[in-house]
């Protein structure tokens, strides 16, 4: 009765914290399916027709091509050290100040869209703080919720998830990896064994007090208490054997971990593009053709997570990373290009609008990115995927910028390319070989600034993937391929050293 009292109370609450926003103050909510908000984007580009995404499966009438001789129709990369006025980038000053931030431009304003002036600020809580085991190692694991000024446009409402979890065995501050997800408590803390007998005594007298037949039960049955407790070691023991999950690696090394929930950040399908951070700015209109994409949403939302750890005295903030597969493997890229504060990232088998060369035409295609997952990016990217418009055609091979780039905006800092392999369900549709191109090509930028690349030449072209379990980890930028599917677990083992290395970080345990 209690509970039900206490949720009434909570909901009447909310209630009438709705009730008292006037929303005939406020632009009206514009609500579109997908379909409705990509025609809306069409039209304000003049596109008439769109070319139609291809099929990921060989055997569709309308399967992409798999067909590497046909792969590369503009095989001339847009150049990373040259200006646009022609001239050769010779120094770090002249990237710095020159063309990195031209590429910056393009990027944006083609690819990924701009960051609004407007954004509002997040103030971070932490809800819960907790302290459990992951595996053999004692964490604090803390829930946190980054709550954005909604004050402008209160008929929307964004929330940031996220969960921190450091070691306690360690000497800190520690780094932490920043990674895209679900954010979960490590497990269910349990009380000891003492402190659970204390809960079943008054949980006992509660019941009691509730029913009073129920004292004769408890009476007849004395050693009997209602709520159990389990030896947290247990469990533990019953994995021993079992390959320890990315987290217990990066733990049992003396790293902390983050998981942020990027649908609290903006939804990943075009609906939700007038809701979410981009709805919030935008006061639930539709955007225009260069406002910022999910993906730079995302990657937004990650850099707000960084600005909650560098107040934590428990994190190295000098020494956090990002980290993502798949789609969040796209966006720990852009995050890590955008944001020079992320220090170190792990880019898991991102695909095209990640790793993967946009003008390659192998496997997924820009019009893939251009139809189902237009909202990723900004509105002007679904221009090259135009079958007839009031500019004409165009395809990948128009566009002013590609992802040797993106990844070259991450020099000097760390960046760790990673794949698995198709027969294990890393699909040839991602296109490693165009991914593996790009991050040859990159190496151009990183050397100029002092670092170290993958160590072969920057021939993109020419240069053979190697093979696979033959990794690229002598320099700040590095790529392997392991031999699982569509994951970047089995490279924690090797990510984490290498990473440890170039930050000359070594685990130093806590004092007792």
């Amino acid at each position: 009765m209690v509970v039900f009292s206490l949720v009434l109370s909570i909901s009447l609450s909310l209630i009438a914290q709705e009730q008292k926003i006037d929303s005939s103050k406020y632009l009206p909510l514009v609500t579109f399916t997908a379909e409705q908000d990509h025609e809306n984007m069409n039209q304000q580009l003049g596109i008439k027709v769109c070319v139609l995404a291809l099929s990921g499966n060989e055997s569709a009438p309308n399967a992409a091509n798999y067909n590497e001789s046909l792969a590369n129709p503009c095989p001339q990369l847009p150049e990373i050290l040259t200006t646009k006025n022609g001239k050769k980038v010779t120094t770090p000053e002249m990237w710095w100040n020159v063309r990195r931030p031209e590429i910056i431009e393009e990027m944006e304003r083609e690819v990924y869209g701009r960051l609004p002036e407007n954004i509002p600020a997040v103030k971070w809580e932490v809800e819960i703080t907790d302290y459990e085991y992951v595996g053999w190692t004692p964490v604090v694991a803390k829930k946190l919720v980054g709550r954005v000024d909604n004050s402008k446009y209160p008929l929307i409402n964004v929330e940031i998830d996220m969960m921190l979890v450091v070691p306690r065995n360690v000497k800190g501050p520690v780094p932490v990896l920043m990674m895209f997800g679900r954010p979960s408590f490590p497990a269910p803390a349990q009380p000891s064994e003492e402190d659970m007998k204390l809960i079943n005594k008054t949980f006992k007298k509660a019941l009691i007090n509730e029913d009073p037949q129920l004292k004769e039960i408890f009476e007849k049955y004395p050693a009997y208490d209602p709520l159990k407790w389990e030896n947290p070691f247990a469990a533990m023991m019953q994995r021993r054997g079992q390959e320890p999950s990315s987290t217990e690696q990066l733990l049992a090394a003396g790293w902390g971990y983050v998981t942020i929930d990027p649908n609290s950040i903006q939804a990943d399908n075009g609906a939700g593009i007038t809701r979410g951070i981009i709805g919030l700015v935008n006061q639930g209109q539709p955007r225009k053709p260069d406002d910022w994409g999910a993906l730079r949403a995302w990657a937004w939302g990650a850099a707000r997570g960084l600005d909650y750890l560098e107040t934590d005295t428990l994190v190295d903030a000098k020494k956090v990373g990002i980290e993502g597969v798949s789609r969040y493997g796209k966006a720990a890229l852009v995050a890590l290009a955008f944001e020079q504060r992320f220090a170190v990232g792990l880019i898991g088998s991102s695909g095209k609008g990640g790793a993967t060369l946009h003008r390659r035409v192998f496997g997924e295609a820009v019009e893939s990115l251009t139809g189902g997952e237009y909202y990723w990016m900004a509105g002007n990217y679904i221009k090259y995927g135009a079958e007839e418009s009031t500019f004409g055609r165009k395809t990948g091979c128009d566009l002013p910028v590609d992802s040797h780039q993106l990844i070259a905006l991450c020099a000097p800092r760390l960046t760790f390319v990673s794949y698995g392999i198709p027969e294990k369900g890393d699909a040839k549709w991602l296109d490693q070989k165009g991914s593996f191109m790009a991050t040859v090509a990159a190496g151009s930028a990183f050397k100029l600034l002092g670092a170290k690349d993958l160590g072969v030449s920057n021939d993109y072209l020419s240069e053979e993937m190697p093979p696979v379990l033959s990794g690229l980890l002598d320099g700040e930028l590095a790529w392997r391929q392991h031999d699982g599917g569509h994951t970047d677990a089995p490279n924690f083992e090797f990510f984490i050293p290498w990473a440890s290395k170039f930050l000359k970080y070594e685990k130093v345990p806590a004092r007792r």
